[in-house]
């Protein structure tokens, strides 16, 4: 397995909790503390969607249902305002707008001084992500609110046969977010999710800007990535090759390595070496789907 398709398939299931604490660089390695939580983000996110809150398009298939809720505070009981909140999902016949100028099914909207919010839409369907593998119809969110690490989710629907199937929603991280889906008159639906915030330190910008830049493969050049840095987390830009076409961010587990979120390091690491005069390298290990472990070394291009 190549290593696009092992990022594009392990980064559609994993939706897993992760945590890191207070990053920073001390010379040789990250250390940090102060350990709490925070979700992940999927391959189909496009930053800068359009400022609204109605996303339902007319004349296309799909079942109406308002998605509404609260976002609050770390004390799960005062409300914010003004927090960001992103959602996208996929279309009626379970395909995502990667391209267009239109954002469809994806718009960007604001807490009121209560910290409501609200999406009117449609409910997403299960598609097949690949190898007869369906996910289960679920919204992916992002919520961006000063003071409290970006928090990126994704709520499930109770009912839905595909979610005892699928190894994220059947977790138990994802038990809180199988929500139940409510019947109104005429035909619409409801669904309700309050936020919660949480205080969470990522590595610092400056720390993080070593490890920025493009990266070639040692035995192979045409195997290149591009490492850049969104939210104060570290991401391998995506395209539609590979099927992520924003891309995909890592997660820091300690001791220079990283992972994706929700995964083992023993099934997925990225170890940096930082050298002299800016010279860095990156160890890449996995396990592809014959269970044979790969190893790529990968050296940043020099400016």
């Amino acid at each position: 397995m190549q290593r696009r398709n092992f990022i594009k398939n392990t980064a559609l299931s994993a939706i897993s909790i992760s945590a890191t604490g207070f990053v920073h660089f001390d010379g040789q390695r990250y250390v940090g503390d102060c350990a709490t939580t925070s979700d992940i983000l999927g391959p189909f996110y496009r930053p800068n969607s359009p400022v609204r809150n109605l996303l339902a398009i007319k004349g296309e298939k799909g079942d109406p249902i308002t998605l509404l809720g609260k976002v609050l505070h770390d004390d799960c009981s005062t409300p914010y305002k003004n927090a960001k909140i992103e959602l996208w999902h996929c279309d009626g016949n379970g395909v995502y707008d990667n391209e267009s100028k239109d954002f469809k099914y994806r718009g960007t909207t604001y807490s009121d001084d209560k910290g409501n919010y609200s999406f009117k839409t449609i409910l997403p369907v299960p598609y097949d992500a690949g190898g007869g593998n369906f996910r289960p119809a679920h919204f992916h969110m992002m919520i961006t609110a000063a003071g409290y690490q970006p928090l990126v989710t994704q709520l499930y629907f109770s009912g839905d046969p595909w979610v005892e199937k699928d190894s994220s929603s059947s977790s138990p991280a994802a038990k809180k977010r199988i929500l139940e889906v409510q019947n109104l008159t005429g035909g619409s639906k409801k669904v309700e999710y309050n936020i919660s915030m949480a205080k969470k330190l990522a590595i610092e910008p400056a720390s993080m800007g070593l490890l920025v830049g493009n990266y070639i493969a040692e035995e192979d050049p045409n195997n290149k990535m591009e490492l850049f840095r969104k939210d104060k987390q570290l991401w391998i830009k995506g395209d539609n090759t590979n099927g992520m076409p924003y891309g995909v961010n890592f997660e820091f587990v300690g001791d220079n390595t990283f992972t994706f979120p929700g995964m083992k390091v023993e099934e997925y690491s990225a170890v940096f070496e930082i050298g002299d005069y800016g010279k860095i390298t990156m160890r890449e290990t996995y396990t592809n789907d014959k269970g044979e472990k790969i190893v790529v070394v990968y050296k940043r291009v020099m400016k």
